[in-house]
């Protein structure tokens, strides 16, 4: 039984993460058009300020998966 319940959570594991992960290239891929300068304004800066963000939250992604914590939500802000 503890086998079959291993699988169910392995499953559902595929399932969940392979959405969110696809979620997440999902809205890097509209983020990326916001780099057309025709319609959008922004400095190096602006930039610096997002990779950041994204790099650190992918930090916290990575260190939850190896320390198992729970990650804190962070709110961005330019």
């Amino acid at each position: 039984m503890k086998k079959k319940n291993q699988i169910l959570k392995r499953e559902r594991f595929k399932n969940v993460a392979g959405r969110r992960v696809q979620k997440v290239l999902d809205n890097l891929d509209s983020l990326s058009r916001c780099a057309n300068r025709n319609s959008y304004d922004y400095t190096e800066n602006d930039i610096s300020k997002m990779i950041d963000a994204i790099n650190d939250k992918l930090k916290s992604l990575e260190s939850s998966y190896t320390i198992n914590t729970k990650a804190t939500k962070n709110i961005f802000e330019f």
